[in-house]
């Protein structure tokens, strides 16, 4: 039970809730207690691809948190919320709306590196606290600009004229919060904006086609058939080179010794045979753990 649960998380569960749901099924089908935890957390207005990692695999979830993300959005025009999303109260609103062709000419100024303050419902911490914890006690929150990259932006709508809502295609790196980004394009536009649909089609190299439901999940935990639902260790590796090693090498890396051969470079995943040994780091003749795999 080391691999990855590629999850289409439903609309109104949080990611916490999901893991949660995956606990429950591996003990549901006999598997037991296992460590579980997801690879970026996904709003419960959210749908789509959610990557939930079991046993060893959870070591590279915080890999996963910093892969690129892709989006498709609706941003609803004339009115603004305190979440910037359905969920939240009407904080602004005005009479403008777009066209669709003002949206075309727009989006190419938010392509690229960007400054972005995310909501202030969101979970990052201030003086140790969450920033939705200070907002929903009503506290004004005042959040700090960063640096994020839109990679591709793109219109996934029918051409119209004057429009009440857009629906959006967004390829961005990790710290990019959709709901600011549909607020900003929204204020660029002349009017203000919210997000009524979010979801995700792609986390690292996990994609829709591979995700499943909870009741596809449910029901391969009843009939004891969670494994065959997992993708290896190794799925959410794709953009890493193998390094092929002896056994010897296996278990000088498995006790964390440093490795010295012919000169490589950058990260590898080391590989005795078909079995995962260790993501390591090449500089050099040196080779080193970075994250060592208990299978």
């Amino acid at each position: 039970m080391h691999g990855w649960i590629i999850l289409d998380k439903p609309h109104g569960l949080g990611s916490t809730q999901a893991v949660s749901a995956v606990k429950r099924a591996l003990r549901q089908s006999g598997a037991g207690k296992w460590k579980v935890g997801h690879g970026g957390t996904l709003d419960p207005l959210a749908t789509g691809v959610l990557p939930i990692a079991v046993g060893e695999v959870t070591k590279l979830a915080g890999r996963m948190l910093d892969s690129d993300k892709i989006y498709d959005f609706t941003i609803a025009f004339g009115s603004q919320t305190d979440t910037l999303d359905l969920e939240g109260k009407v904080i602004a609103q005005s009479d403008h709306l777009p066209t669709f062709s003002e949206v075309e000419v727009l989006l190419p100024r938010f392509i690229g590196p960007i400054e972005q303050a995310p909501p202030a419902y969101s979970a990052i911490l201030i003086d140790g606290q969450r920033a939705y914890d200070l907002a929903r006690a009503g506290q004004d929150v005042e959040m700090k600009t960063r640096a994020v990259t839109i990679h591709a932006l793109t219109i996934s709508s029918l051409p119209g004229e004057r429009i009440s809502q857009v629906t959006l295609r967004a390829h961005v790196s990790k710290g990019t919060y959709i709901r600011s980004l549909a607020r900003d394009i929204a204020i660029a536009l002349g009017t203000v904006g919210h997000v009524t649909m979010l979801r995700r089609v792609k986390a690292g190299p996990f994609t829709l086609e591979s995700a499943i439901s909870l009741d596809k999940l449910d029901e391969a935990a009843r009939g004891g058939g969670i494994a065959q639902l997992m993708l290896p260790l190794t799925a959410g590796l794709d953009d890493i080179p193998a390094l092929a090693v002896s056994p010897d090498d296996a278990l000088a890396l498995r006790q964390g010794k440093v490795l010295v051969g012919k000169p490589h470079t950058g990260l590898m995943l080391a590989m005795e045979g078909e079995t995962p040994i260790a993501l390591v780091e090449a500089s050099g003749p040196e080779i080193r753990v970075v994250r060592g795999f208990n299978l």
